[in-house]
């Protein structure tokens, strides 16, 4: 396998990959089951054009996720990384962006599913620090369920830093915190913002606060001590989005 490639397994994250155009996929393995069904998904293009393609069996593609322990539904591609835009180079002339930064948070699935969230409401990018970023993992692509395709990923060298440049670039930065005063329906999400959310263990970072303008909160039940924070993001992803769509 080539340094600049790697596999990621799953009917829609397979599937999504071959149908960008700006991702490079070098060879696919299916089952005849699976091969059918991709083209019974897309009747008014092959989406096989143009690349490698070799049947197995459901056993021979084991070996692909028997470490992770996954369901690859007979599905399976060798693809390059995707290239993605520089942050500085992205605001530039834009109005009304709503990013999500992720600080230590690590887990290949939760990262995942945050992934497929943000894309499903209309997030403009994932702010994350790039040691952090499990670029290559079949879990976070599984878990995304092919929106890895269809959300800008920001990978940067700091995230305070990041943080302080985008507020000196008229962005708002609200960190997700059950300390928060206010509750974040109560916010009125106009122009540029920032979603930070910390880790499930420990939060956000103490110097990280530093660099939000504001800390809020999502309003749960008493009894339940914290939500993960894929279905956090998930809830304000959806208000925000509905929020806008308003204006």
């Amino acid at each position: 396998m080539d340094k600049s490639s790697f596999f990621i397994v799953g009917k829609h994250a397979v599937i999504e990959a071959l149908k960008n155009p700006k991702r490079k996929v070098l060879r696919v393995f299916l089952t005849e089951e699976s091969k059918k069904n991709i083209h019974r998904k897309n009747p008014k293009k092959n989406v096989l054009t143009d690349v490698k393609i070799y049947y197995k069996t459901k056993k021979e593609l084991d070996r692909y996720t028997t470490k992770e322990q996954l369901m690859h539904g007979g599905y399976v591609a060798e693809v390059e990384h995707l290239e993605q835009p520089d942050l500085k180079e992205f605001i530039k002339e834009k109005n009304n962006l709503t990013f999500v930064c992720i600080d230590e948070v690590t887990d290949p699935r939760n990262i995942g599913s945050l992934i497929r969230s943000a894309a499903s409401f209309n997030i403009d990018g994932l702010i994350i620090k790039e040691r952090k970023f499990p670029s290559e993992s079949k879990l976070m692509y599984k878990s995304a369920s092919g929106c890895m395709e269809h959300l800008n990923i920001f990978e940067v060298a700091n995230i305070n830093s990041t943080l302080k440049n985008l507020r000196e670039k008229n962005f708002w930065v609200y960190g997700f915190d059950a300390s928060g005063k206010k509750n974040f329906t109560e916010v009125k999400w106009k122009g540029n913002n920032v979603l930070l959310f910390g880790s499930e263990g420990f939060g956000m970072r103490k110097h990280t606060i530093k660099y939000t303008d504001f800390l809020v909160r999502i309003d749960i039940n008493k009894n339940v001590e914290s939500l993960n924070i894929s279905n956090s993001a998930a809830i304000a992803f959806h208000h925000i989005n509905q929020q806008k769509k308003s204006y």
